[in-house]
């Protein structure tokens, strides 16, 4: 395989994942692995509204579904590893069942099913209390233990993160890069072009969202045992918005757009803390200026800027025979 700039960039991405929680107190620990974890949601919904062009409200929805699957079974001893994938495809399922909506409405008319949804969600999680707690929630949760690996430890956890981000983004590279991406792209400029090309764009678009709904769930899975305590109120209609925030922030239909944008929407009001009460309006009046003079967010910055920096002067070729013409 050919060696390119871009592949010694994902290195030097990798080895700053590997390297930053070095010497770090246990909270910037956490701080750095709530990251990756709505990093991983974010790409999700990237998936299927930077992509395919489906708006959605439910993730956060879709974490809730993860987070409390996984819950339930890791409190009845059940392991992680396999919590985790009945989490992600029962997420997977009702992903399906949301997009059938799709088939028949579109854009703010979606968000308002998804937003139904959404709130469907939080008030099953609340009502329902002899299954999920109710409003006091779940706690307890155990961290997965391999044998020779133990996660109990916050560094260490943060690095089981690590390994299934780099396994999800490879998977989601995958997808985005095969003729499902194209037919995604495709969806998302002109559904009637794609149709008319032999594009399936009902099986796409269920597709569609049901990917991204089981990368919310893969993300739930994974904060039920970081934070060991969930309850309805940590995937309300806000977290959603939230996410949201994050593709757009990042730059929606960017591979890396949602990292990009969950670090800012993570890590930036950490960084502000030392301004005190100051730092939630500085937060604020900074990510209204980014939507404003970055529609295509911070990715979608950086390459308009590389371009005009690297773009080299083009001459016309019959300029250069001159006189030979």
């Amino acid at each position: 395989m050919k060696f390119t700039k871009r592949n010694l960039w994902l290195l030097i991405g990798l080895a700053l994942l590997i390297l930053a929680p070095i010497g770090q107190g246990r909270y910037i620990v956490y701080t750095l692995t709530s990251w990756l974890v709505f990093s991983i949601a974010a790409m999700g919904l990237n998936l299927t509204l930077g992509y395919a062009g489906q708006i959605s409200l439910a993730q956060s929805a879709f974490m809730a579904v993860g987070a409390y699957i996984t819950a339930l079974l890791t409190l009845n001893g059940i392991h992680w590893i396999v919590a985790m994938p009945i989490a992600v495809l029962s997420s997977f399922v009702l992903g399906l069942l949301i997009g059938f909506p799709a088939l028949r409405v579109k854009g703010h008319f979606l968000a308002f099913v998804t937003l139904a949804f959404t709130t469907l969600v939080f008030l099953v999680l609340r009502n329902e209390d002899w299954l999920t707690g109710g409003p006091y929630g779940l706690s307890g949760m155990p961290r997965p233990d391999f044998g020779l690996f133990n996660t109990g430890k916050n560094i260490n956890f943060y690095y089981f993160t690590v390994f299934i981000f780099v396994i999800f983004s490879l998977l989601m590279y995958q997808i985005v890069r095969s003729p499902w991406g194209r037919a995604f792209k495709g969806l998302r400029e002109n559904e009637i072009r794609a149709e008319s090309l032999g594009v399936n764009t009902r099986r796409i678009t269920l597709l569609a969202f049901a990917i991204g709904s089981a990368a919310g769930g893969l993300a739930g899975s994974l904060m039920t045992p970081l934070v060991q305590f969930i309850e309805p109120g940590s995937f309300a209609l806000l977290h959603s918005l939230r996410i949201l925030l994050m593709v757009i922030v990042g730059g929606a239909g960017f591979f890396f757009g949602p990292v990009v944008g969950a670090g800012v929407v993570i890590m930036l009001p950490e960084v502000l803390r030392f301004t005190e009460g100051y730092y939630l309006m500085i937060y604020a009046v900074t990510v209204v200026v980014l939507i404003i003079f970055c529609p295509k967010g911070l990715v979608g910055l950086g390459e308009i800027i590389s371009r005009k920096i690297l773009k080299k002067k083009e001459v016309r070729k019959d300029f250069e025979q001159g006189a030979k013409l």
